[in-house]
């Protein structure tokens, strides 16, 4: 008997993966490739929420985990996934400086953001108030990422590719069974594919649909990752990831011609060099309205778990996510209340 079947092989369901096969646990992973999200993600950590200059939640903790694992992970799959670089703000006014400054003073987030303006001229981007710099910085490969770890699940049988069947699934007292495979646990990690699961779709998970390109701007020189309206990400031979939009109402994966405007107006709001579109991707991202990620097992199945809304910041929370739902359930260590799937169960008392 298997310790546990996990649906959904993004960043929440191999996260899990690795910290239950870190454990010395027994899985199997099953995945359709239905939910793209976590592979067309801007992939970037960042622990300052730059719009309003406030500290990520549990900041300091997720980044002393997300560099354990990926560094592990590494090492694992002999591949680089995790790169870290700078994120420069870019000041539009005097007054930006001054919010900057008035943040990095703030105790949260002066390990955070740098206390010194970066004066240095980027060709292809005027800066006429130059740049803050946020520390502790950087940004995963996630495609890359999630190509090389399905890659290892192959390799060691550990990864059913099909859609999962919510009706052959059995419930018994000890244990579930998928298809004849019998497992103490079943982890549901399908972020928005959430709303096909019977179990689990009537939790208020929200999508938030994002749109991203690559440019290619041979006249841009960029080593570090600009943030504004957007951020913009340096790839290499001349290729940048630039995103993301933030679409409330669209819940496909489709790039639309809506999100190609806004996209190519907030890029000529910072660079001033000629750029073409060589890819425009779209997907859903798991959110959840409270900002919080919804974690814990079901009201009424006691060996079904959930995994789910790391939203906009899933290299950040994934590795931490994974690690608290598995203590929870291995070690019985109880789940922070502001997580836990049980903020909405409590409700409906």
């Amino acid at each position: 008997m298997l310790d546990y079947i996990i649906i959904g092989s993004g960043l929440a369901g191999i996260s899990f993966a690795e910290i239950a096969l870190k454990n010395n646990k027994s899985v199997l992973v099953i995945d359709d490739k239905s939910q793209v999200s976590s592979r067309v993600a801007g992939g970037l950590y960042n622990p300052v929420i730059l719009k309003r200059f406030s500290e990520v939640w549990k900041a300091e903790e997720q980044l002393v985990l997300m560099e354990e694992f990926y560094a592990q992970i590494e090492t694992k799959l002999q591949t680089k996934v995790n790169f870290k670089l700078p994120i420069l703000r870019k000041f539009f006014s005097i007054e930006e400086q001054n919010n900057w400054f008035a943040a990095s003073d703030k105790p949260l987030l002066a390990p955070f953001l740098s206390n010194k303006l970066i004066f240095k001229k980027y060709f292809g981007i005027d800066s006429p108030f130059d740049y803050g710099e946020v520390l502790h910085t950087g940004y995963v490969d996630t495609a890359l990422l999630l190509d090389k770890y399905q890659k290892y699940l192959i390799e060691n049988n550990l990864l059913l590719q099909e859609r999962f069947e919510y009706d052959a699934l059995i419930i018994n007292e000890n244990f579930v069974e998928y298809k004849g495979i019998q497992a103490k646990d079943i982890i549901f990690a399908e972020g928005f594919g959430l709303h096909s699961n019977p179990f689990f779709q009537d939790l208020p998970l929200d999508g938030t649909k994002g749109e991203l390109f690559i440019i290619k701007a041979p006249e841009l020189d960029l080593d570090v990752i600009v943030n504004t309206s957007v951020f913009i990400l340096p790839l290499g031979n001349h290729l940048f990831k630039v995103g993301a939009t933030y679409n409330w109402k669209d819940k496909t994966d489709q790039p639309t011609e809506e999100g190609k405007a806004e996209l190519t107006e907030r890029i000529k709001e910072i660079i001033n060099c000629d750029f073409e579109i060589v890819s425009h991707f779209g997907g859903v991202r798991p959110t959840v309205r409270d900002r919080r990620p919804i974690i814990g097992t079901h009201h009424e199945h006691q060996l079904l778990h959930l995994l789910n809304g790391l939203g906009t910041r899933g290299v950040m929370l994934g590795p931490a996510m994974a690690k608290d739902l598995f203590d929870y359930i291995e070690n019985e260590k109880p789940l922070d209340s502001t997580i836990d799937i049980q903020r909405f169960y409590k409700k409906r008392k």
